[in-house]
């Protein structure tokens, strides 16, 4: 008996745990530590709504090296889209872009003194293989000169509020490397931007110009091939699927090394269909070698934390009605008042076990009172939308909410004279109503 007792002892206390498994299993599913990143400075953010998942020293100024050519190829693309350029456009090499394009300890494809290449071909060696002798080229065919290059790059990154930045070159490199040419800055120089600053550039680039991805997703390509200079370019960034630390999903961006900026990479992957932008500065680890692995570990423990526990989800729907404040005051106007509503649905970032996420709402009007006559879908003010109990990390443009629009849910016709009259006579009677009742009160104060 005492052995069938034990025996069922033994079996409730397994079904126990059993049961208090799955009890706990929600607090085991809840988002997991972040990680931790071995870089100088490092960001993770989710592209569609700028939400930052993971911040290391994020407003740090640090070099960049090569990740600059990123500003090049927004700059590019603009003047592509603008119609000032063509791809087709034939760039003749000066001396400037031949002496450093002929530097094999640097990343180059040689390009020949005088000699014509299209636009294409430089920009598929600069973005693709990191050619900076093809990036000077691109300078000069877009702005004149580096120096006046230069400038566009400052003044982009003042317009796309990147941030502090520091902009000497296109290339990236040290401006000691450039054989002479230095324009702009300093003799020991170098570009710098903050990680934060960098995940802005990715988020412009890949919103304004998508098709970049094409081109940075491509592993390998030969440059003229056919031609007595074919050279075999492969991408430096090697998480694209395919090179050594493949990675499904990744399709960009660029990478960077110099002796001061370290091994840095601006990453981007999707998974689930979300896209995540990673920045990593100046990466450390990895074992010895100036391309080590370092980059690219450091970069998929922030793909990784961030797949494995966000997932982006629509929380309240375009239209929807406000519910504190439900509605706006408004004069002259057939009805008293009208609803309001959400213009935008909202999506957020929540954590990937969490399907029913609670909000926290504000609403912010710019009058209290509209006056007839109002038109329906009439803008009025701002909801701020957040997760309760979410994390302090905000958005990459310093906000911490996501703000939508509120409007008018109805048009609100304005009253005919005869209603407006009797409003008035309303309004007096009332005013006089309240007169004599606090001259009644004052009787007997």
């Amino acid at each position: 008996m005492k052995k069938i007792i034990k025996k069922t002892g033994i079996a409730i206390m397994a079904v126990s745990l059993a049961v208090s498994g799955f009890l706990v299993s929600p607090k085991a599913a809840q988002a997991a530590a972040e990680p931790t990143v071995n870089a100088n400075a490092a960001i993770a953010i989710e592209e569609s709504t700028g939400k930052i998942l993971y911040s290391k020293d994020a407003d740090k100024l640090m070099g960049i090296a090569s990740m600059t050519k990123m500003m090049d190829e927004y700059l590019l693309l603009e003047a592509i889209n603008d119609g000032k350029i063509k791809w087709d456009d034939k760039v003749t090499i000066s001396e400037y872009a031949y002496k450093v394009s002929q530097d094999r300890s640097l990343s180059n494809v040689p390009l020949r003194l005088g000699e014509e290449y299209t636009v294409q071909e430089l920009y598929e060696a600069m973005a693709i293989y990191s050619a900076n002798g093809a990036a000077i080229a691109i300078a000069e065919k877009v702005a004149g000169s580096e120096k006046a290059f230069v400038d566009l790059m400052n003044k982009k990154a003042e317009k796309l509020k990147l941030g502090e930045h520091q902009f000497v070159n296109s290339t990236g490199l040290n401006n000691e490397d450039l054989k002479g040419g230095q324009q702009v800055g300093g003799p020991k120089d170098e570009n710098k931007m903050t990680a934060r600053g960098m995940a802005k550039l990715a988020k412009h680039l890949i919103k304004d110009y998508p098709e970049v991805l094409k081109t940075a997703s491509t592993t390998k390509k030969e440059f003229r091939k056919g031609t007595s200079d074919q050279i075999d370019m492969t991408n430096w960034n090697w998480l694209l699927p395919g090179l050594i630390y493949g990675r499904k999903g990744v399709d960009g961006l660029k990478t960077g090394t110099t002796d001061y900026a370290g091994m840095c990479l601006t990453a981007t992957a999707v998974e689930d269909g979300m896209r995540v932008i990673t920045v990593v500065l100046h990466a450390n680890g990895g074992g010895a070698g100036e391309h080590t692995s370092a980059r690219f570990d450091e970069t998929n423990k922030m793909l990784d934390y961030s797949f494995n526990n966000f997932k982006v989800k629509e929380v309240q729907k375009a239209g929807s009605k406000v519910k504190d404040p439900s509605s706006i005051a408004v004069d002259k106007g057939k009805e008293d008042t009208v609803g309001l509503v959400t213009k935008d649905a909202v999506k957020l970032v929540v954590p990937k076990n969490d399907n029913a996420p609670k909000l926290s709402t504000k609403v912010t009007l710019k009058d209290k009172t509209l006056e007839a006559p109002v038109k329906k879908n009439t803008a009025v003010g701002e909801m701020e939308v957040s997760l309760k109990g979410g994390d302090k990390l905000g958005y990459l443009d310093g906000k911490q909410t996501e703000n939508i629009d509120v409007l008018t849910a109805n048009d609100v016709e304005k009253a005919n004279w005869f209603a407006l009259s009797a409003q008035a006579v309303g309004s007096f009677f009332t005013s006089a109503g309240n007169y004599v009742a606090d001259g009644v009160k004052g009787w007997f104060n």
